[in-house]
């Protein structure tokens, strides 16, 4: 194997290491519950974009303040991911995977579970690998969900 082979093979090596990095520590960062825009900077681009359950948002701002909404529905959770697929081009890159998530409801203390595809467009920046868009698709529910506030925060 050549240098410049064995350069390109790790690049796409450290490459996927850092994206699989990023969106363990987002989904840590939710069970964490420290909303500030340092956590916002850390994981999306001021572009960035999500759609969930809790709605669609778009620019970085808006992403912060959807999450801190929803997350404020919870009194505790637990965010798993696993199952990554991610595809690298360039300075472009995708991640799918599947997310099972454990919420303890506000309030009342009632469990509602959800599990679902995750599909995320990162972008690499001068600081990094970071989320420019961050969508999750739920294919089950149990428990009963929280109510969630009208309209998304942000949209």
């Amino acid at each position: 194997m050549d240098s410049d082979t064995l350069h390109i093979e790790i690049r796409a090596l450290t490459d996927r290491a850092e994206i699989t990095d990023l969106f363990d520590r987002y989904l840590r960062s939710l069970d964490e519950r420290k909303f500030d825009r340092a956590w916002a900077q850390a994981l999306f681009t001021e572009d960035a974009s999500t759609e969930t359950p809790a709605g669609l948002v778009r620019g970085r701002d808006a992403v912060l303040e959807n999450v801190r909404t929803t997350m404020s529905l919870f009194d505790r959770t637990v965010h798993f991911g696993s199952n990554y697929v991610i595809e690298v081009d360039g300075d472009r890159a995708t991640l799918r995977g599947n997310q099972l998530s454990t919420h303890v409801l506000a309030g009342d203390g009632g469990l509602f579970l959800s599990g679902g595809r995750t599909d995320n467009e990162l972008v690499r920046t001068s600081a990094g690998w970071r989320l420019h868009r961050a969508d999750l698709h739920i294919t089950w529910t149990q428990g009963d969900p929280p109510v969630l506030p009208p309209g998304p925060t942000g949209a």
